[in-house]
């Protein structure tokens, strides 16, 4: 049943994000990993079974999805994951003050083009603290009018699109939905250009 929030509820693009995180289970122990509004916050619960130091996090705004990450952690005997409030474009003390991260993870955080530009600042944020980082986004193509390119520039982010053959996620019952509409899912990998645009 869907709830009038979205991080109540199991969306596509994590199960996709959750799959990619499956075929690179071998490089994450030890990684620190921040998913960023979380919601069930699946793709952090299994870089965590998978040996990954993992935070979740949502919107300090919406506490049913906080208190589902708890949840999620607790059903999945993750009572060391931390679950904190970060709320996208605000500068809080919980952001000035996070440990550092090799891998951020955000399964169909564009979803509202109005929030666009707070995710990448926060992104962009979080790759100046922290260079070697990468982060790892899905999401479902819902316009094509909708684009984050120009935000990408602006913010000197670059991005590789990973297909979602490369690492089994182009099954019908991992990108694909009963909700209605349209449910092509893109992956891909954005990090901090270089000095050279590349």
């Amino acid at each position: 049943v869907l709830d009038s929030q979205y991080g109540m509820y199991v969306w596509p693009c994590a199960v996709v994000l959750a799959q990619y995180l499956w075929a690179r289970r071998g490089s994450l122990p030890g990684k620190r990993v921040l998913e960023i509004g979380a919601g069930v916050s699946l793709p952090g619960v299994v870089a965590a079974k998978c040996g990954a130091e993992v935070i979740l996090s949502d919107s300090e705004e919406l506490p049913q999805c906080l208190q589902n990450c708890r949840r999620s952690c607790l059903i999945n005997h993750l009572p060391h994951v931390l679950v904190m409030g970060l709320t996208w474009g605000r500068v809080s003390p919980e952001l000035l003050s996070l440990a550092p991260v090799d891998i951020i993870l955000g399964s169909d955080v564009f979803f509202d083009p109005k929030d666009f530009e707070d995710i990448l600042t926060t992104v962009y944020f979080l790759l100046e603290k922290n260079p070697h980082a990468e982060f790892w986004t899905t999401y479902q193509v819902r316009s094509a009018d909708w684009s984050i390119e120009a935000l990408l520039c602006k913010w000197k982010l670059k991005n590789v699109c990973i297909p979602l053959q490369s690492f089994n996620a182009d099954k019908e019952h991992l990108a694909s939905s009963s909700l209605p509409g349209r449910h092509t899912i893109e992956m891909m990998i954005i990090s901090l250009a270089r000095a050279d645009g590349t």
